[in-house]
């Protein structure tokens, strides 16, 4: 689209040119934005417009626009279409005939119905009807007409607005359990408000049965500080933080627990449990970590591993990282993800070891070693995420700008990544432990208690996969 084609005139009628029976439209559809939008500018909170499930509830079944929604659009025909710029409000009086829902087509119509010499004044006749020619909003408005002729130039485009709930998208993950049985859990060490609110939710939520593992002492004088309700949990005592992790360890060992969660105490005591040869958790393949991620800013789902395990994997490494993440990608619903090996560059160098591992990766899938997802690398960042730049770069991909799984060089550029997604993108966060018997739910001390419940879900959906398998 050029720059002439994103610009309108605007160009108002003027009281002298005004004539009794001169009219004016504007049409437009109701859309969940526009409610949000509505409601964020005015403070207008009413659950009739911005909670789904109470306007089911209620008397009209649905969301349905802020009132003075209708009337905002009768202005705006005022303002910029007729009279147009110069116009001022000055009196209003709107009847409201019936609601306006999701989807409907307003068609604004306002007609010039008296004039007044002595003030300049105009009064409108206003009506306002939707898709099914039905009048949702009738009345009248008197304006100070324009006295002077107007006619200019205006961007046709307003600046796109992004509505980011993250609440909304947490809501929607934990519907991905609902219904589903409570997984037992054991939380290794749960002593500092976020480690012990997590469990705690995800218990309240019906997501897992936490068994939580420390000193009791500790624990429950955490829940009394910060108000967190005990009853129905279980706890098992231990000493200390490496007593922690033996016993939450051995829980899943002797079938106690089908998942396993980091509290408040540092990943190497318990990575330290659970990858000892001889009470561990280990299976045959390479343990890795993924970051299952929302972000607002991106089409589809991202997984980046290996972000908080593995700090500098080999091509064997990686071999076992990505075919984890392939893994809960069809657990999750995701049925051939498209899998970026990434770099710096999205050309083969001799020089960087990333773009050498990518390309044997690749090669390794056409080969039949890694089944289950589409690979392709090596990627630079912006072509995996952006079809632009991946066309910009001339990269012809299944893959490219559509990427699921991010599979990144290292630790260091991975933790980045996520970091960067979470903190500056607003992204909502799981983390969890792949290739061990158990999944694992490993989240940074730092992390909130909805972040740990949101790593919970996926951890389930994990469990109640190896109980179909058979994998427990």
């Amino acid at each position: 689209m050029n720059a002439a084609s994103e610009q309108r005139h605007l160009v108002n009628k003027t009281f002298d040119e005004i004539r009794v029976g001169d009219t004016s439209t504007l049409t437009r559809t109701l859309m969940p934005e526009d409610v949000k939008l509505f409601a964020i500018l005015s403070g207008d909170a009413n659950p009739a417009g911005s909670d789904a499930q109470y306007a089911q509830s209620g008397m009209f079944r649905e969301v349905i626009a802020h009132g003075m929604w209708s009337g905002s659009l009768i202005s705006t025909v005022l303002g910029t279409q007729f009279p147009g710029p110069g116009t001022t409000l000055i009196d209003q009086s709107l009847h409201f005939a019936r609601p306006v829902s999701i989807g409907d087509s307003i068609t604004i119509t306002v007609t010039a119905k008296q004039k007044f010499a002595h003030n300049q004044h105009v009064v409108f006749d206003c009506v306002c009807t939707n898709q099914e020619g039905l009048q949702v909003v009738r009345g009248t408005a008197e304006v100070l007409a324009p006295q002077e002729k107007i006619s200019r130039l205006q961007e046709s485009r307003m600046p796109e607005i992004r509505i980011d709930d993250k609440r909304e998208r947490y809501a929607h993950l934990l519907e991905r359990v609902k219904g589903l049985e409570p997984i037992p859990t054991a939380v290794a060490h749960p002593c500092d408000e976020e480690s012990l609110k997590g469990p705690v939710m995800a218990f309240e939520a019906g997501i897992i049965e936490p068994i939580l593992v420390g000193p009791e002492n500790k624990i429950r004088a955490v829940a009394e500080e910060f108000d967190l309700d005990l009853s129905g949990i279980r706890i098992v005592h231990a000493a200390h933080s490496h007593d922690s992790a033996a016993i939450a360890t051995s829980l899943v060992r002797t079938g106690d627990a089908e998942a396993l969660m980091k509290g408040s105490l540092h990943t190497d005591e318990l990575m330290g449990e659970v990858v000892a040869r001889a009470n561990g958790l280990r299976t045959s393949r390479r343990i890795s970590h993924v970051f299952v991620m929302e972000v607002p800013t991106y089409h589809r789902p991202l997984l980046i591993t290996d972000a908080a395990i593995n700090i500098a994997p080999t091509l064997e490494d990686k071999a076992d990282i990505i075919r984890n993440a392939i893994d809960l990608a069809h657990i999750i619903g995701i049925p051939e993800p498209k899998v970026a090996i990434l770099s710096a560059v999205e050309t083969v160098n001799p020089k960087i070891q990333s773009t050498l591992d990518a390309a044997a990766l690749c090669k390794m899938a056409d080969r039949g070693q890694i089944q289950g997802g589409i690979l392709d690398g090596p990627l630079a960042f912006d072509n995996a995420v952006s079809i632009v730049a991946a066309k910009t770069k001339g990269i012809s991909s299944a893959v490219a700008g559509h990427a699921e799984i991010l599979v990144v060089p290292d630790l260091e550029s991975g933790n980045m990544i996520a970091k960067q997604l979470e903190y500056l993108a607003n992204a909502l966060t799981a983390g969890i432990v792949l290739g061990t018997k158990v999944p694992i739910v490993l989240t940074s001390r730092a992390d909130s208690a909805e972040t740990r419940t949101a790593s919970c879900v996926i951890a389930a959906l994990i469990a109640h996969h190896n109980r179909k398998t058979g994998t427990v």
